[in-house]
């Protein structure tokens, strides 16, 4: 079981960061959180700010935690749990992904998804407010 941390990074607008795996790499195309596998004796944190800096140039800060999946994706397994981060400065330079965006949380489900990371787009869409009659 591989351990692989990603991050739900909310801007100013409440928009979240996305980013699509480039070319050559595992789940080219699909859309993900951006983050990476947990090296031993690191924090979550830490592994999330590491990651962030070498793979988009870019400084968050963890808060929370925010939910956990495990993927088997036949040749591998993984654990990826995710937190929430605030961008905090840099600009967005991709060495693992080849397009990013900011997006609302109700327009995640428009974009193809890495497997492991599909019950955080659940979980991160907004209530649709239900009126009783």
């Amino acid at each position: 079981m591989i351990e692989v941390i990603a991050a739900i990074i909310e801007n100013e607008h409440g928009q979240v960061l996305i980013a699509r795996r480039k070319k050559g790499k595992s789940q080219e195309g699909l859309w993900e959180f951006p983050g990476g596998k947990l090296e031993p004796g690191e924090s979550p944190e830490a592994c999330l700010i590491r990651e962030l800096k070498e793979e988009m140039n870019i400084r968050i800060e963890p808060y929370e935690r925010f939910g956990v999946n495990e993927h088997d994706y036949g040749t591998i397994q993984i654990r990826l749990t995710a937190y929430k981060a605030r961008y905090i400065q840099g600009d967005i330079r991709l060495v693992d992904h080849d397009d990013y965006r900011w997006v609302a949380k109700a327009e995640l489900d428009k974009f193809e998804w890495a497997p492991a990371d599909v019950p955080f787009i659940e979980k991160l869409k907004p209530e649709e407010t239900t009126h009783e009659t």
